[in-house]
């Protein structure tokens, strides 16, 4: 039988995890976040509304922005 050598570095990668703890926390509110923009749209006040062309995009892209420092944070 051929045996596989390990060597000790190898086998500390595969009991790291890429993300943290922290960072799905983070990923979690930046999808709560970008749910709430989307309920902010939501409504049958008037389409040109405050809210619905300026306000609810705003929290959406910060969202997704937040989810992106969430992926990337060490």
């Amino acid at each position: 039988m051929i045996q596989k050598k390990h060597s000790p570095a190898s086998q500390d990668n595969k009991s790291e995890l890429v993300f943290t703890k922290k960072n799905y926390q983070l990923l979690l509110i930046s999808i709560a976040i970008v749910v709430f923009g989307f309920i902010l749209m939501i409504g049958d006040t008037n389409i040109y509304d405050f809210r619905k062309t300026l306000l609810a995009p705003m929290v959406v892209l910060f969202g997704f922005a937040f989810g992106i420092y969430a992926v990337l944070k060490k």
